[in-house]
């Protein structure tokens, strides 16, 4: 009698993302998909809970304000709270100096009262809030207690700059940081393989992730570069990267201006970004938007939303809205707001496209269905 075969299915479930050990500045999301911060909590939650590990975001500058800044900064800093390897790459000679500009993340009250001790008290007020930061002892910045936070408030008065020389000996000596200059770059090859280099230190395993790493490119097409004119090498570097960041356990931000572009290049690089995400600076005092808008006063610039990743999944995200006001809270975090538009009417006080009745009719009474 011929032995009866048990039944399989080329459908098997996958254990790996819950067997997985939980690190620092990672987080569990649908279909396997895991995300790191973006370093702004607003933002996290507007793609559904960060930047996908293995995806490659595009931030499309504008020429009138550095606003793509604000986001590179604190993409760079959510990385060194959570000790994660960072490569960084800008037109300027020294990408160092930038390590200094980067925002350094709020301490709540209540964790401020609880760690001060007379010994502590005795140094400087910068030793102390170093050591609570980069202390020898602890993981990372918020490894207190164990408790590691996803996404951290930063303080965009407060740059780590007091901080460039424990910074340099903690992470640069470690082989944390990397920066590149693609100032006096004449082609792509040597930055290609750059790039190549530091994800190799990161392979994709779904069994376990020892470690995580981040790119961050300033001003990709910037004309002061030498190869700002090679505008299909510069793609092919793009089409490259993404390649790579599918097999590791990466994420890439690369800012860039469209208007040094060709129309074609532009819509090809918009095409290969998995997240795209634009950024424009308001005008001054431009009386019609003050009128459209509520909290115009207190908007620094618009964020705009213009494609999600979708990783291991086809089905398209669907946001609630695309188009954000950039905020400055207490003019230290930066915040995320949808706009609202203002009362046409300033005297009725009655929001645009809100009616009394669905029948359309202006009378004011019951509804009439």
């Amino acid at each position: 009698m011929a032995a009866t075969k048990t039944r399989t299915s080329s459908f098997s479930r996958n254990f790996s993302g819950a067997s997985s050990p939980q690190i620092p500045g990672l987080k569990h999301g649908p279909n396997g998909t895991m995300f790191v911060s973006s370093g702004i909590p607003d933002l996290d939650k507007i793609l559904g809970g960060g930047f996908a590990l293995g995806s490659l975001v595009m931030v499309m500058e504008d020429a009138e304000a550095p606003h793509h800044m604000l986001l590179l900064r604190n993409f760079m800093s959510q990385g060194l709270v959570h000790n994660q390897h960072l490569l960084y790459a800008s037109p300027a000679k020294d990408p160092r100096q930038f390590l200094g500009t980067l925002p350094s993340p709020a301490v709540p009250k209540d964790e401020k009262s609880s760690h001060r001790d007379p010994d502590q008290e005795k140094g400087l007020r910068i030793a102390w809030q170093y050591k609570k930061y980069f202390g020898e002892n602890q993981q990372g910045f918020d490894s207190q207690n164990g408790k590691h936070e996803f996404c951290n408030n930063f303080d965009l008065r407060k740059p780590l700059g007091p901080y460039c020389i424990t910074l340099e000996r903690q992470f640069l000596t470690g082989k944390l940081i990397e920066c590149a200059s693609i100032l006096d770059s004449p082609n792509l090859v040597t930055f290609h393989d750059r790039c190549a280099t530091f994800l190799s230190q990161f392979p994709r395993n779904d069994s376990n992730i020892s470690c995580v790493g981040r790119i961050a490119i300033q001003s990709f097409c910037a004309p002061q570069c030498g190869y700002s004119n090679l505008e299909w090498d510069m793609l092919s570097l793009l089409r490259s990267l993404k390649s790579m960041l599918r097999s590791s356990n990466a994420v890439a931000v690369v800012t860039f201006l469209p208007s040094l572009l060709s129309s074609s290049s532009s819509t090809r690089w918009q095409h290969i970004a998995d997240t795209l995400l634009s950024v424009k600076a308001l005008p001054d005092e431009d009386k019609e938007l003050a009128t459209l808008l509520t909290g115009y006063q207190d908007m620094v610039g618009l964020l705009n939303v213009q494609k999600v990743a979708q990783i291991n999944t086809q089905v398209p995200v669907i946001l609630d809205a695309t188009t954000f006001s950039i905020k400055l809270q207490k003019r230290r975090f930066l915040v995320l707001e949808c706009l609202n538009q203002a009362p046409v009417d300033g005297s009725s006080g009655s929001s645009y496209g809100t009616s009394g009745s669905c029948s359309g009719s202006s009378k004011t009474g019951s509804l009439d269905f």
